[in-house]
């Protein structure tokens, strides 16, 4: 048996690392956590200095059971678990769970898996961080706390399952403050003046007026000066400028830039990062440092030189903004710049590209650009367009790289001015002024909402994943693309002297994998803002993360820090649990009816939003359900009464009617009395007959090639396809079907035999 045995967290991280060390070493993993706080209340000892009890996590049972054999027979035991506070906690938990003693235990660390790194890694060894520890401890018990006594109030006051957590709260606040403002928007229009001007030999020069229009009469009248006037180069100016490359990627950066430019999602670059992490393909994907290490610096610089020349070298030392940041641990970059191009699937190879890229380019030589501004002057007022060109003189840095960014009308690369000079008098082409509109604030994607959160100091790097996973999990945040609605827009073009006006449409204010809060987000951030500022304050969460990082560089103590928090929180929730019910604002009046007179309300209601129709105590009262997109707190009464519609009368298909309409599990359309689910996708208030009945042939392919057997002497057997094959169904009770049995030739005899041995599936009996 080998003498020394190292833990790590992942099966993936313990082969690589095997294949760098001897036959004295035995390496074998954890599969991340083993022991919890128990989902009990009796986790935490609040009355005894927050003491947690922890538990083995029933999956890790055998986990640790194996590990106990291993310890036993080695003479040493590293723990190797990541380099950061939950990898310190891992490893601590590790030593308490195994026993393991002082003198034969030690903490090794690494932020990159190369053979190099292993070995520097057993050479330097150290005990636990206990500060490290105190700091995952605290943040997990805290929000332990949070959690545990805000859902059951949630549960009461608004409605059972609701969930709330310290970070994912402040995070669905932002979604639901970004929602209304853009709610409140309002678009004003304007009118951008550009010209396109000949400039001899087929060339031509686009321009555009200094100034905007606020009126379509102040742009015509604009236009009408324009017709005769002369045009002339007023002023030609050229000016040097630079761009410099983009810090080496954090988590945070990483995250945002795999999104815009990979459309992956924060999850999933997480996941792929961790996969190139532990095959040692690049440095720690948990970090908010920008630094690079000497020799990560010369293995760059080697890559550029060989690659591009000398003159495209220029090291550069990057420092980090946040004061949290440990900058002795590295930015993200690869752990091998000669190697190009791994052996990986499509995805992996493309995030290893976009890590390599950016941080060979933080090492590059600036880009040195020439900019020229051409001024027009206009013989018949005193306004002037401009024309703005850039060349690239030294492509630097964008040889390999430009970073992305948020902005969706950020300008594209301007080209090269055609000749042009001072005093030269030009032929105008077409000139016309287009209509515009201001734009409301951007939804946020889930990595522009990951920046927000690291710009406000909310969350650090191994939380951002897992909060934007959870406000999504929790149905507080839906991510969607949605259609745009069509808008009308005027443009006015100068034709000889008269100036010609235009109606022309386009579509706006379609989104792309943004994040829209749902109606529950609203009323539970609402309730909580107003009953637990704390929790939602966003300068309190960033405070409370400052003193995670004190407690883990050994300046506080952490039960203390948690007492400080609990005290105002917990009379806070003792004070909450009084309000009534009743007094929770979950529905809003909308109006009354013109029909009938009955009142109109939108409200929470327990399969979802609703509209309803009539007081509660009216036996003929009516609901609908809410639309894709409509909010309580914002539907108008047309809106509302819109709903009652359903069910929709479509017509007749095969002398039986066609009707949709919106049940407890969705929209459906029905048919001699089946049902066909309408797709999430497709509006059932404007879907139409044609669409319907492929909906319900549909529905009955799907049927018919569900069933594969059925038997006229006892209707109560089938063979059916199931979801994940061939399944005979007894009754209620589903039986496998043996390998080595052909569903089609089954006989009834055989089915029933085969229910008779199946096990009886254990039932979800409700504790008392």
């Amino acid at each position: 048996m080998p003498k020394n045995l190292v833990i790590v967290e992942s099966p993936a991280k313990a082969k690589t690392i095997e294949g760098y060390l001897g036959k004295d070493y035995k390496v074998t993993s954890s599969y991340g956590h083993i022991r919890d706080l128990p989902k009990a209340d009796k986790a935490i000892d609040i009355e005894n200095g927050f003491a947690p009890t922890y538990e083995i996590s029933a999956d890790k049972k055998e986990v640790i059971r194996e590990l106990k054999k291993l310890v036993k027979d080695a003479e040493m035991i590293f723990l190797a678990s990541d380099d950061d506070r939950e990898g310190e906690a891992i490893s601590w938990h590790l030593k308490e769970a195994l026993k393991l003693k002082d003198e034969n235990t030690r903490r090794i660390v690494f932020r990159e898996i190369t053979k190099k790194a292993i070995d520097n890694a057993i050479s330097n060894p150290r005990g636990i961080d206990l500060d490290l520890v105190n700091a995952q401890q605290a943040r997990r018990i805290l929000d332990r706390l949070v959690g545990f006594e805000l859902s059951p109030i949630l549960w009461k006051k608004i409605k059972t399952g609701l969930s709330a957590g310290r970070v994912q709260s402040v995070a669905v606040r932002l979604v639901v403050e970004r929602e209304r403002e853009i709610d409140k928007f309002e678009a004003k229009s304007s009118y951008r003046v550009t010209a396109i001007f000949e400039v001899g030999n087929g060339k031509e020069l686009q321009a555009d007026l200094n100034k905007r229009f606020d009126t379509i009469e102040e742009a015509r009248e604009f236009l009408k000066k324009c017709s005769g006037a002369e045009f002339t180069i007023n002023d030609l100016q050229k000016k040097p400028a630079k761009k410099s490359p983009a810090a080496p990627f954090t988590t945070s950066t990483l995250q945002q830039e795999a999104g815009r430019k990979l459309s992956f999602s924060v999850g999933q670059t997480m996941s792929i990062a961790q996969k190139l992490y532990e095959g040692g393909l690049i440095s720690y994907m948990r970090t908010d440092s920008v630094n690079l290490s000497g020799e990560a610096i010369q293995g760059a610089t080697n890559e550029i030189k060989k690659d591009f020349g000398e003159n495209y070298v220029k090291v550069r030392k990057y420092k980090t903004k946040s004061s949290g940041a440990q900058e002795a641990h590295e930015a993200i970059r690869p752990t091998d710049f000669t190697l190009l191009s791994p052996n990986l699937d499509r995805n992996g190879l493309r995030l290893y590209e976009l890590i390599w890229k950016r941080a060979i380019a933080s090492q590059m030589a600036d880009a040195e650009i020439e900019k020229t501004t051409a001024t027009i002057g206009i013989s018949t007022t005193d306004e002037v367009f401009t024309a703005t060109g850039e060349v690239i003189k030294f492509d630097g840095f964008l040889s390999v790289y430009l970073e992305s960014t948020d902005d969706e009308e950020a300008e594209e690369q301007k080209g090269m001015l055609p000749p042009i000079s001072v005093g030269e008098v030009l032929k105008a082409g077409e000139i016309k002024a287009r209509e515009g509109f201001t734009r409301h604030p951007a939804r946020y994607t889930e990595a522009s909402l990951v920046k927000k959160l690291e710009e406000m100091g909310i969350g650090r790097p191994s939380t951002y994943a897992p909060t934007i996973s959870t406000i999504q999990k929790r149905n507080y945040v839906l991510k969607e693309s949605r259609e745009g609605k069509e808008r009308e827009y005027h443009v006015l073009k100068l034709d000889g002297n008269d100036v010609k006006e235009e109606v022309q449409t386009e579509i706006t204010g379609s989104e792309k994998n943004k994040l829209f809060p749902t109606n529950i987000a609203m009323v539970v951030n609402d309730f909580l803002v107003d009953h637990f500022p704390n929790v939602t304050n966003y300068s309190f969460t960033a405070e409370v993360e400052k003193e995670f990082d004190e407690i883990a560089q050994g300046h506080k103590e952490w039960n203390k820090m948690i007492e400080n928090f609990y005290k105002d929180f917990h009379s806070k929730v003792e004070v909450t649990e009084t309000i009534e019910r009743s007094d929770v604002p979950k529905s809003r009046e909308i109006g009354n009816d013109p029909k009938t007179g009955k009142i109109v309300v939108a409200r929470l209601g327990r399969f979802g939003p609703l509209v309803q129709l009539g007081e509660d105590d009216d036996p003929e009262k009516k609901f609908a359900g809410l639309r894709h997109g409509q909010f309580i707190e914002s539907i108008t009464l047309e809106e509302a009464l819109d709903l009652f519609k359903m069910p929709r009368d479509l017509g007749e298909f095969e002398e039986k009617p066609v009707q949709i309409g919106i049940g407890r599990f969705g929209p459906y359309v029905k048919h001699d009395n089946k049902f066909a689910s309408i797709p999430k996708e497709e509006d059932p208030y404007s879907i139409q007959f044609d669409r319907a009945v492929e909906l319900i042939k549909e529905k009955r392919k799907a049927d018919a090639n569900k069933f594969i057997k059925t038997f006229e002497e006892n209707s109560d057997v089938q063979v059916l396809n199931g979801r994940y094959g061939p399944y005979i169904k007894v009754g209620r009770k589903n039986v496998k079907i043996p390998k080595d049995k052909k569903p089609e030739e089954l006989s009834l005899e055989e089915c029933l035999e085969l229910a008779e041995k199946a096990p009886e599936k254990k039932g979800r009996r409700k504790k008392k």
